[in-house]
Formats: structure tokens, sequence, C-alpha cells
């Protein structure tokens, strides 16, 4: 049942114009990068015995990740090195007031328990 129009002309033409095509290339390369760093992390997850080296390579890992994240999906790494720094330093400083307040609090524990026998 016809109502005068060719159905075709409904559709938009599905060519990958060049430029397209570049842009596409990025997306799997990225996409490659991605599931490499996540292989990485899969095969460390399975063959590397459990400790603290094994949890700070998945730490490290995922903050390379991220980084390339940010990098290429929100175009941070196309934008002026001293917006990169801005975010990059008081990351870092986080990180450090997060490990620093997991190590003291482990060391208080020890020692509660070595003194007090909790």
């Amino acid at each position: 049942m016809s109502h005068g129009h060719d159905h075709d002309e409904h559709f938009t033409s599905t060519k990958v114009l060049p430029r397209d095509a570049s842009k596409i290339a990025k997306i799997w390369k990225t996409a490659g990068i991605l599931a490499a760093v996540t292989a990485v992390e899969f095969v460390a997850a399975f063959t590397l015995p459990r400790g603290h080296m094994l949890t700070a390579l998945f730490v490290l890992l995922t903050f390379v990740k991220t980084f390339y994240i940010v990098g290429e999906f929100m175009h941070l790494k196309y934008e002026v090195k001293t917006l990169i720094w801005s975010i990059i330093i008081p990351t870092l400083f986080i990180v450090w007031l997060i490990t620093a307040m997991l190590v003291e609090g482990n060391a208080i524990l020890t020692l509660r328990t070595w003194i007090f026998g909790e």
C-alpha cells in the first residue's frame, strides 16, 4: 500500500565519509588500547599472587585508563597544559592522602592491638 511516496526516500545515506573514517579509526584505536590494559589486568588477576603489589598494579592501571579516557573523550589532552596539571596534581595529592590515611590507620590499629591486646 503506497501513499504516493517512495519508501526509500525516508532513509538517510549510510555512507562513511573520509572525515568520519578517521574518527571511526580513532574510536577503534581507543577501544583497543583500553581493551589491552583491561587484558593486562585480567591476566594479572589470575596469574599474580595476591598482595600489595597486585593491588598497586590495579590502581596504577586504573589510573592509566582513567587518564586516557579523560584525555580522549573529554578532549583534555588537547587543552592547555596548565589546565591538565591543575587536574592531575590535586588528584595525586588526594591519592597520597588516602594512602597515608590507610597506612597510619593500620599502624594505629596494630599499635593498639599490641599495647591493649584488643
